[in-house]
């Protein structure tokens, strides 16, 4: 697979086997695009990447590569006007349920602390408004008044961030299988379906650019930060960058949201959150020496609950309750073993909570007796390729990856985990051809 600074033979190639002014202007391009948003080119495909480049050089009118790629390189306008013609801005609502199952407990939980100031949600990159809107009408629906949450929303597009704005959507923003939020919180225009105002009057759009060393530096910490499917598009250097702007942006005791795919290349000292949705992450325990007051008792307690037990016999008497901190994490709810009669999205969720919970050979067990019992599903083995990814049993992930795309060719997610797999392994052609495949899908979809 060719990327844009590895054109084919032809017109791009000057006499001599030399690179073309063209070709040398599209590898400038794409630079440009490296530095700015840290985007890894490799993961839209080469043919994605021109495509955008020539949009733009028709839109201008300039003669030739060369002259867009000086134009971009003085104008900043026209800079963010290349990087709205790469961006993925493929969204729906209520895209993936398990992660809004999680916001649900955890937001509730540090809203009903006394004294607790509003919960501070960040959604990044937002696309048109469907995560963060999502986020209000979960939270709403859970019985939170607009008072106890904020939720702030960014992206490096003006177009989405407009659009996120207008609350104006088609169908295609509505792929989720249940639509009784739709008319709870919408009002239908002709073909589209316009938001109701008291949830656009909950989030906060702006742009901003993760990777800006000075972004959102005016704005307290979140307690949570919603960042999926962002990470997956970077480089490597951007996705450090990327997670230590999100660290200095995340309370100690806060929760991160990524893509289906991405918990596996985070770098950092990240532990699931051991809720409902097997993609959120925590931050691992702090050292006691650094913990509040609080957190400091509570792990305490639990270093004593490592030690064997005196062998004497004590009365039992009823534990301490220490009240409520702000440091403190949401408690734990109890792992719920899958039952054997359960359908598909309890299924789903029950294993979320034994990953979660470091049992993920429970979890995998579970999804492998399910699939025997009640046939396969992309959906299942999606779940058992993302276990068997978190445990490094690269073969085994790919392999239900490739299921999945199987079952259902539109999958993107699987896509892309195949990409990350072969990247993992040194593959770089394969790795492009995944992503080229994720890319054709997001295309397809967009379009409808």
């Amino acid at each position: 697979m060719q990327t844009i600074d590895s054109p084919p033979p032809g017109p791009d190639r000057a006499a001599g086997g030399e690179r073309s002014p063209d070709s040398a202007s599209r590898a400038g391009l794409e630079a440009l695009l490296t530095e700015w948003i840290g985007l890894d080119a490799a993961t839209l495909g080469a043919a994605s990447l021109s495509r955008a480049c020539q949009r733009r050089l028709e839109s201008t009118g300039l003669p030739n590569l060369a002259a867009l790629q000086a134009v971009v390189t003085s104008d900043p306008r026209e800079r963010d006007l290349l990087v709205e013609e790469v961006v993925v801005s493929e969204s729906w609502f209520f895209r993936d349920e398990q992660t809004f199952a999680f916001l649900e407990t955890f937001a509730r939980t540090l809203a009903a602390m006394p004294g607790r100031r509003p919960v501070r949600i960040l959604s990044i990159p937002c696309a048109c408004g469907e995560e963060p809107y999502s986020i209000a009408m979960r939270l709403f629906e859970a019985g939170l008044p607009a008072d106890a949450f904020t939720i702030d929303a960014y992206d490096v597009s003006h177009a989405c961030l407009s659009r996120a704005r207008a609350g104006s959507y088609s169908a295609n923003a509505f792929r989720n299988a249940e639509q009784g939020f739709r008319r709870r919180w919408f009002r239908e225009e002709g073909t589209r379906a316009v938001i109701d105002p008291a949830i656009r009057s909950q989030v906060r759009f702006s742009w901003g650019n993760l990777l800006q060393h000075d972004f959102a530096a005016d704005q307290r910490p979140f307690d949570i930060v919603f960042c999926r499917n962002l990470l997956i598009y970077l480089t490597p250097e951007a996705r450090r960058q990327a997670e230590a702007t999100i660290d200095r942006l995340l309370v100690p005791d806060g929760a991160l949201v990524l893509g289906a795919a991405e918990p596996p290349i985070m770098s950092g000292r990240w532990t699931p959150a051991g809720t409902s949705s097997m993609f959120a992450l925590r931050r691992q325990t702090r050292p006691v020496e650094t913990a509040s007051p609080t957190m400091r008792r509570e792990l305490l307690r639990r270093e004593r609950q490592k030690r064997p037990a005196p062998q004497e016999s004590r009365e039992p008497r009823a534990p301490s309750r220490p009240g409520p901190d702000a440091d403190d994490p949401p408690p734990q709810a109890p792992v719920e073993q899958p039952s054997a009669t359960a359908g598909l999205a309890d299924l789903l969720g029950q294993v979320g909570n034994l990953a979660n919970a470091g049992r993920q050979t429970e979890a995998i067990a579970a999804c492998e007796a399910y699939a025997r019992n009640a046939g396969p599903s992309p959906e299942l083995f999606f779940m058992l390729g993302s276990l068997y990814q978190a445990q490094g049993a690269l073969d085994r992930a790919e392999g239900c990856f490739h299921k999945t795309l199987y079952l259902d060719p539109h999958h993107a997610e699987a896509a892309l985990a195949l990409a990350l797999v072969a990247g993992c392994r040194g593959d770089e052609r394969m790795a492009d051809s995944y992503r080229d495949t994720a890319a054709r899908i997001f295309a397809r979809k967009g379009s409808r």
